[in-house]
């Protein structure tokens, strides 16, 4: 089934596809890409075989999963004498880095070997034809038993075919600000019960507490998954409510849940307890947010994910030893605090080898080296991400690394969600998007924006694979 991810211009595609096939990489370790196809025999002379590394550069240096990559790639060189790696930075926003990647899998010549997947993205690339198996190479792999089912069933299709390891994956929740919430006289420690607790302590925040912004939450297409995602499913799925009925294969296009989660969001916009629609409606909302405006104190609430605390670590793009210290990390409630009374989203990314990669036994032989303990463990720690691999996240060392909630982040997987394991769900996302985008901007009513959605979907999907609850 072909896929699509939203609707792109003829202009902007053809403007993208000259930029990946220009080169967006720079070389690690030199040589050039070859045809060959290599051998997975491990140590011993594979000839000057070179295979390519892509994945995405985003936000302020440091970049730690170009270090982590980096360290792969001078342990694998060293174990497979003759074969080199070269590193591929796309340095682009979310959405344009899954259309450069598409682009580049299309083709043999600008195919990458290994590439940086998200995981909601796995099913419909491996679908596109973009993915190669890897099957075979987990059954033989004694690793791949030390990846939680959870994080494994996020890297495997509908039909079981493995298309990722994962590297990385994560919780989200509600961080607030101590200093903030004491001035406005809210309580300390905050647990809020329901979506009412929360509104009731932005208000406060609004009112005592002058030149903060009460609440932030990706409410733009510019921020893409980060909108749906961390915005949309994490109210969403806190109402009971489902984008998707696995038993009737159908998408729930319109439901009390939904609109409870546009309301919500009408809510926060129209009370003016968000940021301004200039800092939220761009591409680098999410710096300015954790990068820009915490570091200061000027966020009371924040809605994201567990590794934002990554931005203060010392070698961090924001160092801010009290960080973790300022600010806390609480669990976002049900809407009415029904149960199981709170509500989590987690995603995460994987490697995964291109199905026009002209060495995949060579980059097979990297993935096990990049997603090895001490390689995984070492990127997380220091990213801020929650470890997939089982071994790591009982590991003291990663529980107890400082300026990090891995604690608290990680007890949300007993409340946690996924996204729709389904090839069609990257089109469907798009479309959350706008309507969250339509209701933040006042431009549509929650009831409009559902309906205008219901019917973009049906058109996507087909109308006979919608519902309505």
């Amino acid at each position: 089934m072909k896929k699509t991810r939203g609707v792109w211009s003829v202009v902007s595609t053809l403007a993208l596809s000259g930029v990946v096939l220009a080169g967006c990489g720079t070389s690690a370790s030199g040589g050039g890409k070859n045809s060959e196809n290599a051998s997975a025999s491990g140590n011993g002379n594979q000839g000057q075989q070179t295979i390519t590394v892509a994945y995405q550069q985003f936000g302020k240096p440091p970049y730690y999963n170009a270090e982590w990559l980096q360290k792969a790639a001078q342990q694998f060189e060293k174990q497979h004498p003759g074969a080199k790696v070269k590193l591929e930075p796309i340095q682009a926003s979310e959405n344009d880095f899954y259309t450069k990647i598409d682009l580049m899998m299309k083709s043999a010549s600008t195919a990458p070997d290994v590439v940086t997947e998200d995981t909601f993205l796995i099913n419909a690339d491996g679908s596109a034809g973009y993915l190669q198996s890897l099957n075979d190479y987990v059954s033989q792999w004694s690793d791949w038993s030390k990846f939680s089912s959870a994080m494994k069933s996020g890297s495997t299709s509908n039909d079981g075919t493995v298309y990722g390891v994962p590297f990385s994956t994560d919780t989200r929740g509600l961080y607030y600000d101590v200093n903030i919430f004491k001035k406005a006289g809210l309580p300390v420690p905050w647990h809020p019960k329901n979506w009412n607790d929360i509104l009731t302590a932005a208000k406060a925040i609004k009112a005592k507490v002058p030149g903060v912004v009460p609440l932030w939450m990706q409410v733009g297409k510019a921020t893409g998954e980060a909108t749906t995602m961390q915005t949309f499913e994490m109210l969403l799925y806190g109402t009971g409510d489902t984008l998707y009925d696995a038993k009737t294969n159908k998408w729930i296009v319109k439901s009390p849940g939904f609109l409870d989660s546009l309301k919500f969001i009408q809510d926060v916009y129209s009370q003016n307890l968000g940021p301004s629609l200039s800092q939220i409606l761009n591409a680098q909302a999410g710096n300015t947010e954790s990068q820009d405006l915490m570091p200061q104190e000027k966020i009371g609430i924040a809605l994201d994910g567990n590794w934002l605390p990554g931005n203060w670590l010392k070698s961090g793009p924001s160092p801010w030893p009290n960080g973790t210290k300022a600010y806390q990390l609480t669990a976002m409630p049900t809407e009415h605090g029904q149960a199981p009374g709170y509500t989590s989203m987690s995603g995460g990314w994987a490697l995964s080898i291109a199905k026009k990669s002209s060495h995949k036994d060579l980059a097979w032989e990297f993935i096990k080296v990049a997603a090895n303990k001490e390689n995984m463990e070492w990127y997380d720690v220091h990213q801020g991400n929650l470890s997939p691999r089982e071994d790591i996240a009982a590991d003291s060392k990663y529980q107890n690394a400082p300026g990090q909630f891995f604690k608290v982040a990680t007890s949300f997987e007993k409340f946690t969600h996924f996204r729709p394991a389904n090839s069609q769900y990257p089109s469907v996302s798009t479309q959350i998007q706008t309507a969250v985008e339509s209701v933040a901007t006042g431009s549509a009513t929650p009831e409009a924006a559902m309906q205008q959605y219901a019917a973009n979907v049906a058109r996507i999907v087909g109308q006979s694979h919608t519902e309505s609850k």
